[in-house]
């Protein structure tokens, strides 16, 4: 997998196919709705039947200095319009991390989060990808909208993914964390629950796992961000807030317009990587033709990564090029 380019002429020629024949980009989830299969998991986004036990994010001829990006959507309630937010915007995140070099040879998997008490597809995952066929996996998913209206979600499921299902060329080869992004609008589960891990993954604990050590794990081999979109009343909870930023501190961003996921994601990978400053990523925007609204959104989600990085870099000379 990652061996392949984007192409924003085949985006826009499959866009058109699919309007043509009346399918959504999200076929697989269609055909439950429509009763032409059963709800589920699709087997190409199962957990428990990945080739090897791993998603893999390997260096290729095409894609030399792969860098795994992890972008994992809550799909309870309302949340599952995200993906299809991310969809639409597909374009415009290449062309960031691409075209305007925040992350040359970016390797993207998408994957699902439910809730393993109650839901049907608590986890869905894809392949690291770096062309088209992350349509394809976005297509796979099941957008299940369920949950258990507890105000929490299994969350911690998609991070034992992370942790322990990756293997990473980046952090193998030259010691580069990937980027794991979590956007969801609730609450972990404190702790791993090892009969689940048995049922989802087919792997075997001795003894259940506290949500913090998985953590630091997959902070072992992914920079770890909780983007929070302005989706729901939780938005403003104090607690889901507090709860996170316990977990991962400033790396928990609180979207205004949920419509900007893409730009959000490619707008943290360029401070983070020091390729672009804030200023710089608000230009990027309006050149590529992003509302004003979802600007500001990307802006304010990014105030207080925008200063450490400044800090970071050392950017307080506006005249400083980095590219």
């Amino acid at each position: 997998m990652g061996g392949t380019f984007w192409s924003d002429a085949h985006y826009r020629n499959r866009a058109a196919h699919l309007a043509a024949s009346g399918r959504s980009a999200f076929g697989f989830n269609q055909d439950i709705r429509e009763g032409r299969a059963a709800a589920g998991v699709h087997p190409l986004m199962d957990p428990a039947k990945i080739k090897g036990g791993r998603r893999e994010s390997r260096d290729s001829v095409a894609h030399p200095a792969s860098r795994a990006v992890a972008v994992l959507f809550d799909v309870t309630g309302s949340m599952h319009a995200v993906p299809q937010m991310l969809q639409r915007r597909l374009c415009t995140l290449f062309d960031l991390l691409v075209n305007k070099e925040y992350l040359v040879d970016p390797a993207i998997l998408v994957g699902g989060i439910g809730d393993a008490t109650c839901d049907i597809a608590p986890l869905q995952v894809g392949q690291f990808e770096s062309g088209n066929e992350i349509e394809d996996d976005l297509g796979r998913l099941f957008l299940e909208g369920g949950g258990g209206g507890q105000k929490t979600e299994s969350y911690e499921l998609a991070l034992y993914f992370l942790a322990r299902k990756t293997a990473l060329d980046c952090l193998e080869k030259r010691q580069q964390k990937g980027y794991a992004f979590v956007i969801g609008d609730e609450l972990p589960y404190s702790r791993i629950k090892r009969r689940e891990v048995e049922h989802y993954f087919g792997d075997h604990l001795h003894a259940n796992l506290p949500l913090e050590k998985i953590v630091a794990e997959v902070q072992k081999k992914f920079e770890l961000y909780y983007i929070l979109p302005n989706l729901t009343s939780y938005y403003d909870d104090p607690q889901i807030i507090g709860t996170w930023r316990d977990l991962l501190g400033q790396n928990v961003l609180r979207l205004p317009d949920p419509d900007a996921i893409s730009e959000a994601i490619a707008g943290t990978i360029g401070l983070a990587e020091g390729t672009v400053s804030a200023d710089e990523v608000a230009l990027d925007l309006r050149g590529a033709g992003v509302t004003r609204k979802a600007s500001s959104a990307v802006s304010a989600a990014l105030a207080s990564m925008a200063a450490t990085a400044a800090a970071a870099f050392g950017w307080s000379d506006p005249d400083v090029d980095r590219r």
